[in-house]
């Protein structure tokens, strides 16, 4: 492994360039012009204009934006989601996989949401997005909680998506104690490899994700100025034993700290059941939650996707007696859409 930062950061710019062979010529010097000082004083504007394309005539979707927390990017409050029941994720759909990365460009998406354990969800991505890249915020993860393990994990996440650079990189589903100690270790934690890889301009934020244990997160939080945190946010949270919204979200906002909202419509359980009327209130519910600042939904189909995207567009905050009448709803199967919740 190398082990001076100059020999490191050259040597993921030239795997991605060597690997490239999908990718365009142009997208391979965007890969090299792009520079450490670059990808750190755009924060405020690389979202600010939608990428455009000789395939896209048409203009993206307005998605309304907000401000990413300490991270100080103007994000979209609607990302799309490299996992779930999508076939971004699941073997031999790697042509639907394209369709809908390709229409959720068209669409006007510009944050893209992955990590290193989606099956193919970083490859299929890496097809697609190179061409696009200074135009949009890419996540992923690694649930490596040791320096080593986690720079190799951040190295083929790099090489799998064709880019130099991540805009935030996640420790993937903090769950226990010694997840977040042995994370944390100044000595040999995964935390060194996050600071390093920012120092050197191959990440710009690091953030971490949960969706079993809400007092681990907002002990991370505390304990460490993480950029982001991603947890499930959706209409049954607040009936569980120990709600992420009434234990995460306060420590968040005190920290300033980016919340991106994931379970949105628990698999689709919320809609199915008719718990909410749909995804306007399923993704109502959660971006109306005072410190949330988006949400990443996976999209099974195109046709999904461009409902989500419709939905997110024409957002408004739901009102307190709705959202009331939602948690009423939910409370009699709440276990139902809190699924995720065993996933310990």
């Amino acid at each position: 492994m190398a082990s001076s930062k100059t020999t490191r950061r050259n040597f993921l710019i030239t795997s991605v360039i060597a690997a490239g062979g999908a990718v365009s010529n142009g997208a391979c010097q965007q890969s090299q012009t792009t520079t450490t000082a670059q990808v750190q004083n755009d924060s405020s504007s690389i979202l600010s204009e939608p990428a455009t394309s000789s395939s896209t005539p048409s203009a993206p979707v307005e998605i309304p934006q907000q401000v990413l927390g300490r991270t100080e990017v103007n994000i979209p409050i609607l990302g799309l989601g490299g996992a779930g029941r999508t076939p971004l994720s699941r073997a031999g759909e790697e042509q639907e996989a394209i369709a809908i990365i390709e229409r959720a460009l068209n669409l006007g998406i510009r944050y893209f949401d992955t990590a290193s354990s989606y099956g193919p969800s970083e490859e299929r991505l890496g097809k697609v997005l190179p061409s696009h890249r200074a135009n949009l915020f890419l996540a992923s993860k690694t649930g490596h909680r040791d320096r080593d393990g986690a720079w190799q994990d951040l190295e083929q996440s790099l090489q799998r998506l064709q880019t130099d650079y991540l805009d935030l990189w996640q420790f993937h589903a903090l769950t226990y104690d010694w997840d977040l100690n042995t994370l944390l270790d100044q000595q040999q934690g995964a935390i060194k490899a996050a600071e390093e890889a920012r120092q050197q301009g191959i990440i710009r934020f690091i953030g971490i994700t949960g969706h079993y244990n809400p007092a681990i997160i907002a002990e991370g939080l505390r304990r460490y100025p993480f950029d982001t945190a991603l947890i499930p946010v959706n209409a049954a949270d607040k009936h569980t034993a120990s709600p992420f919204i009434t234990e995460v979200l306060p420590t968040a906002q005190q920290h300033n700290t980016g919340l991106i909202a994931m379970k949105v419509p628990a698999y689709g359980r919320l809609i199915e059941t008719e718990a909410v009327d749909g995804m306007r209130q399923a993704m109502g519910y959660a971006l109306s939650q005072s410190g949330v600042h988006c949400c990443i939904i996976a999209a099974e189909t195109v046709q999904q996707l461009e409902h989500n995207v419709t939905v997110a567009q024409t957002f408004q905050p739901l009102t307190s007696e709705e959202i009331t009448a939602i948690e009423q709803r939910t409370a009699a199967d709440w276990q139902n859409f809190s699924f995720f919740r065993e996933w310990a």
